[in-house]
């Protein structure tokens, strides 16, 4: 189709040839000699103007400058792609490699071995690197430190209608607390509890480590047979002594919920930490045994390993980038926060969830009460859940990684923006997503030479799932695998749906809606079988009685003596 501008040369074309000729500006030629000199169809002499020709030109060359043009953008456009894709693949060593002597002076021998330790070994794992966390850089903004406020905001009025409803039902403030006393109760149990787990972890692991590394200088029978030895008995250690025992002490002590989640947290944390410390260490061992470059393995010093137990990470190196001070207001501030998230969570509880809950177990489970129960704990689900991340993923490591002079805070990424499930499970949560990835996925990849890639996808979702489960069954003592299908079931599922390729806000919006939804149900469920269990105690139990959800069949009408029961939680 012709452009307006063809259009108008076209017409000054044929204004142009309907022009007559003067003889007597024409070179002296005959009226009856032919005006064309060739096939051109142009005008020659003076005054006369080549215009077929100039428009033909003009069009072929405007025709050709459109094609260079577009052939010139799909190449930029390639060339930008392919530089985008080649700086991403090499910003993890260029964010680790020091700069260049135009920006610093050059390194010293002793600095970049220092800097050598930062890196994983052979150039693989994970690189620590200086940089903040997310919300620190983006509460530097007013208009997301103005959301912050929001929720203090909100906290506020918890405690107010708290304080109201206490004074106009008991006529006086009510300021005892006692959710909060029984979810913490037999606390020096815990901290007892923590405080051998945690003796273990530092003395067991690091000797037999430390003993099987001097046996690997004798020959190769030998080498084998002690490996299996002191692997048999870590493995034994972490099985029985690390994992069996402190379960023991919580089940067998009936300890709360909240004081049971701390002693499972802390027991799968230090069970975390041992087994990098040994895949970290065992392969430069190995190393040494082919090359035996220098007159002993590398073993690293206990305060290397004392360290890592403390530190933000469960990836073991010998040494991190630190920071050169501590600041220690902004540790009280982290404290006070997560002292702030606790009470939050208190007001949730009491003021959303205790007295639904309460009303909801007297009625008979049936769909209806199931969807009713489902929607009305999305609010307090999804507050829950947010005040956990912020209380633990971010101010909880913060202020280790402050007291430790830990520089790399990147425990998280932007979750929130995420538009695929696949991007969420490796934003929300990137401290345990490491260790699965370099542990877990990598390790199956290699064990399997890379054959069974989807198998390995879903092993990674049974061990997180299968840990998820455990820790929540043992915490509020009744197994109900509500969050294990959720993994398995709805996890997996949104995981190949909502995957990287699906960008867009309404992408966002599908992944946050059924985020909420899943919140709703877990908080629904859990809390229905709390109190199911409390009200319908069972007399003699089976073993498959304990593994049959209660709030099936509980209704606390039928039972004679509800009446003279009182359960406050």
């Amino acid at each position: 189709m012709e452009t307006e501008e063809e259009s108008l040369l076209r017409s000054r074309s044929r204004a142009a040839k309907s022009l007559p000729t003067f003889p007597d500006l024409d070179g002296g030629s005959s009226p009856g000699s032919h005006p064309h000199g060739n096939d051109d169809n142009r005008i020659n002499g003076n005054g006369k103007i080549e215009v077929e020709h100039v428009i033909s030109k003009k069009l072929q060359l405007k025709r050709r400058a459109e094609g260079l043009k577009n052939d010139l953008m799909r190449q930029f456009e390639s060339q930008v792609h392919d530089f985008m894709d080649s700086l991403i693949e090499e910003s993890a060593s260029l964010e680790s490699a020091p700069l260049p002597a135009a920006f610093s002076p050059p390194l010293s021998d002793k600095e970049r071995s220092k800097l050598g330790h930062f890196q994983p070994p052979h150039g693989r794992g994970k690189h620590f690197v200086t940089r903040r966390s997310l919300l620190d850089e983006l509460f530097e903004v007013n208009h997301i430190r103005t959301i912050y406020h929001m929720f203090i905001a909100l906290l506020i009025l918890f405690i107010l209608s708290t304080f109201v409803v206490d004074f106009l039902d008991e006529g006086r403030l009510v300021l005892d607390f006692d959710l909060l006393v029984y979810a913490f109760g037999q606390f020096p149990l815990v901290v007892c509890t923590w405080l051998c787990m945690f003796l273990s972890v530092l003395l067991i692991p690091y000797t037999l480590f430390h003993l099987w590394s001097q046996t690997q200088s004798g020959s190769h029978g030998q080498q084998q047979l002690y490996t299996w030895l002191f692997g048999s008995a870590f493995l034994l250690y972490q099985g029985l002594g690390l994992g069996f025992l402190p379960t023991y002490v919580v089940v067998t002590n009936n300890l709360p919920p909240a004081s049971c989640f701390i002693v499972i947290i802390e027991q799968v944390r230090l069970m975390m930490k041992a087994h990098s410390f040994v895949r970290e260490n065992v392969p430069r061992v190995l190393a040494w045994t082919k090359d035996k470059t220098s007159h002993g393995p590398v073993v690293p010093q206990v305060s290397q390993y004392l360290y890592f137990l403390f530190a933000p990470t469960l990836i073991y190196r010998d040494k991190y980038p630190r920071n050169p001070v501590t600041r220690w207001s902004y540790v009280a501030t982290k404290f006070l926060q997560i002292l702030g998230c606790l009470f939050y969570t208190y007001y949730v509880f009491v003021r959303l969830c205790i007295p639904q809950f309460r009303s909801i177990s007297l009625q008979l489970f049936n769909l209806r009460a199931m969807v009713l129960c489902v929607f009305n704990s999305i609010l307090p689900g999804v507050l829950v859940l947010l005040l956990g991340f912020f209380a633990f993923l971010h101010c909880w490591l913060n202020a280790f990684a402050e007291m430790l002079r830990f520089a790399d805070r990147m425990f998280y990424k932007d979750w929130w923006n995420s538009t695929s499930y696949a991007n969420y499970y490796r934003t929300w949560n990137v401290v345990v997503h490491d260790w699965l990835y370099y542990y877990v996925y990598k390790d199956f990849l290699l064990i399997s030479q890379k054959r069974f890639r989807p198998a390995a996808m879903l092993f990674v979702f049974t061990v997180s799932a299968v840990v998820h489960e455990y820790i929540l069954a043992v915490s509020f003592g009744f197994f109900y695998p509500v969050l294990f299908c959720l993994f398995m079931c709805f996890g997996m599922m949104f995981n190949f749906i909502f995957h990287d390729r699906r960008k867009g806000p309404i992408w966002n919006i599908l992944m946050w809606t059924s985020l909420f939804l899943g919140q709703g149900v877990i908080m629904c469920l859990y809390s229905q079988e709390w109190y199911a269990r409390r009200y319908c105690p069972l007399k003699e139990s089976s073993f498959l009685d304990l593994l049959k959800p209660r709030s099936w069949s509980c209704q606390r009408g039928l039972m004679a003596e509800s009446n003279k029961i009182k359960w406050d939680y």
